[in-house]
């Protein structure tokens, strides 16, 4: 949603923040690269327990995540790979992160914890599935509540503030909701399209009845 709404404006404040990457080009699929490899420490981490240091470690690799498409825009040498890598290790995050605190509550007996951050996996994903399958037939998808970056700022401030259980509950709730909202504007596109397409068949049958009439 966030980012729905900020588009590339937040170049301006990379640019600002982050001047020294703009010096010389520098390859956006190995800042991607990177952040994926800073977010599985951060994984590793919410394994032992570490939430907080795990909090740390995972804002600095979703920094890596914004700067690298403004790079390559700026730069101009965004590539179809390199949105294609960026989407799949977004999904590699989000599940290693998820599973890691997983693991850590099914280690320490939390069971019912550990249940509740396998759903909010499990809808996460369905979250960016529904909005990448619905695109292979859609020019677009609105975006919904809770988005990748709104994610993992829940997930981010649950675990620096020792507040893990409540966001998590949290999240439960909002990515439901954000699937159903994929869901329901999937099927009035998708409604939309087919109808729109009838129409067009019908009247290519009208009209090649008339034809030879």
């Amino acid at each position: 949603m966030i980012k729905e709404k900020l588009g590339h404006r937040v170049d301006a404040v990379v640019h600002a923040l982050f001047p020294f990457l703009f010096i010389r080009p520098i390859s956006p699929d190995l800042l991607t690269v990177g952040g994926a490899l800073v977010s599985l420490v951060a994984a590793a981490f919410f394994v032992r327990g570490e939430f907080f240091t795990a909090g740390v470690v995972m804002f600095l690799g979703g920094l890596f995540d914004l700067v690298d498409g403004v790079v390559a825009r700026h730069f101009g040498i965004s590539t179809t790979f390199g949105g294609f890598l960026d989407s799949t290790l977004d999904r590699f995050v989000d599940m290693v992160i998820l599973l890691g605190i997983a693991l850590y509550y099914s280690g320490a007996g939390e069971r019912g914890l550990a249940l509740l951050t396998a759903y909010v996996l499990v809808c996460t994903v369905l979250t960016s599935y529904a909005k990448a399958r619905a695109e292979s037939d859609l020019e677009r998808l609105p975006g919904g509540m809770l988005e990748r970056g709104e994610r993992m700022a829940f997930v981010v401030v649950g675990a620096v503030s020792g507040y893990m259980e409540v966001v998590l509950g949290l999240l439960a709730i909002g990515t439901t909701y954000t699937v159903g909202q994929r869901l329901f504007a999937a099927h009035r596109e998708m409604a939309r399209l087919d109808g729109a397409r009838h129409e067009a068949e019908q009247a290519a049958v009208t009209q090649a009845s008339e034809a030879t009439q």
